[in-house]
């Protein structure tokens, strides 16, 4: 079995192929043995597991999900990967691909068709240009997953996984909170991948919460109270609430609002917990 980590074995196919890396796609592909078995070993699959991948490139991943998980099923959208991976993937029965796009295809059909009783797990090594609409479209479906492990840009992570108070706090940091626990696995170098991206990476488990840590009166008021607080940084909550055409409300009623709260008007969105939004929106959006 051919090791499609191997920068050799790597070039031997894009010989043999004619493939070409595609910018447009942001292709990257994985080629560290290290971080590969980090992914895998942070995903915690077992023979009774499905795995779920995203973006399997020429397969260098999806190789080892293959030895850990009873089924992989991997989403492509690149058609001219396809015969490729399958090649690349021959000597594996338990793997089956669809070459579409994952922010349009059907993916709670998908489980449902190919992991029917299994526990699934996400992994992926993720297109940068994309990577927090998959996440928050894989997130916001709420979908029978137990987890998603993904490779990522650094600096998202970052933001992803920052506290309150901290300058990488902001809404992405609030909007996965509300549905996973996220954990910082690995950082990867730029020399991990073929062709070579030009920022670091990080690879991030995010576990699904059983339901969300607060409770809200409206999913969607929650929400544009949290990105409204975070449109203008710099801006006092105040200002920043009452400016915004999310919520309806004047400058004195969000007053009002905040004082309810026990929330001073003068300070910011990047120092409220998310508790402090959750009272915020629900006096607001009852």
């Amino acid at each position: 079995m051919k090791n499609l980590a191997s920068i050799k074995v790597i070039k031997e196919i894009l010989s043999d192929s004619g493939f070409k890396f595609s910018k447009s796609l942001g292709q990257n592909f994985l080629i560290d043995e290290n971080a590969l078995e980090k992914i895998v070993s942070a995903t915690e699959l077992t023979p009774e597991c499905g795995a779920l991948e995203i973006g399997p490139g020429f397969g260098t991943l999806t190789q080892r999900l293959c030895m850990a998980a009873g089924k992989v099923v991997c989403i492509e959208i690149d058609s001219g990967a396809i015969p490729i991976l399958q090649n690349n993937l021959s000597d594996f029965e338990n793997f089956t691909i669809i070459n579409d796009d994952v922010l349009k295809c059907d993916l709670a059909a998908i489980i449902k068709e190919h992991f029917d009783g299994m526990s699934v797990k996400l992994a992926a090594n993720l297109p940068y240009y994309i990577t927090t609409p998959i996440i928050m479209h894989v997130l916001e479906a709420r979908l029978p997953i137990d987890s998603l492990t993904v490779m990522i840009q650094k600096e998202v992570a970052m933001r992803i996984a920052a506290p309150e108070g901290t300058k990488d706090y902001g809404a992405l940091s609030v909007a996965v909170n509300f549905y996973a626990i996220p954990q910082v696995v690995v950082h990867v170098p730029p020399s991990s991948f073929i062709p070579q991206p030009k920022v670091s990476s990080t690879v991030i488990k995010l576990t699904m919460r059983d339901k969300p840590p607060v409770e809200v009166a409206s999913e969607k008021g929650f929400f544009s109270v949290v990105k409204a607080s975070f449109a203008q940084r710099r801006k006092t909550l105040l200002n920043a609430l009452s400016n915004s055409p999310q919520i309806p409300l004047g400058k004195a009623e969000v007053s009002r609002v905040l004082s309810k709260c026990g929330i001073d008007e003068k300070r910011r969105g990047e120092t409220l917990t998310m508790q402090e939004f959750a009272d915020v929106a629900n006096m607001i959006f009852k």
